[in-house]
């Protein structure tokens, strides 16, 4: 009878540990998580160039930039009061089709946070806070 308490206390033991190496290793993933990435004004410079030419938010043409939306709710930088089909303000597109400049409204008037995006590599660069 003895050796089968140890037994049950020994595997009891096992499963705390394992519980506690994964429970680390969840917490420590999440913290490691990247946050959006805020553009510098060099970078969002060497995005434009010449002709940016305002695209229709109609037209759904425009690089999928959702999940990177949600990425700057979870982040903060965006409400989640704002409805999704109030979120998108203007898409510009730079001469040579590389770049896409997307505008997002927020909650105060006349402040935006623009996502650039690289359509050759089809991921969103990082964001820019203006304040027109």
């Amino acid at each position: 009878m003895a050796m089968h308490h140890y037994l049950r206390l020994t595997f009891i033991l096992l499963f705390v540990i394992t519980s506690l190496f994964c429970l680390y290793f969840v917490i420590k993933k999440r913290k490691n998580r990247k946050a959006p990435k805020l553009l510098s004004k060099e970078k969002y410079d060497c995005s434009k160039n010449e002709g940016m030419t305002e695209i229709s938010i109609s037209n759904d043409s425009f690089f999928n930039i959702w999940p990177y939306v949600s990425e700057l709710k979870a982040a903060k930088i965006l409400s989640k009061k704002i409805k999704e089909s109030e979120l998108v303000h203007k898409v510009y597109r730079n001469s040579t089709n590389d770049f896409e400049h997307i505008l997002l409204a927020t909650e105060k008037e006349n402040h935006f946070v623009k996502v650039v995006v690289d359509k050759n590599k089809k991921k969103a660069i990082g964001y820019l806070l203006l304040d027109l």
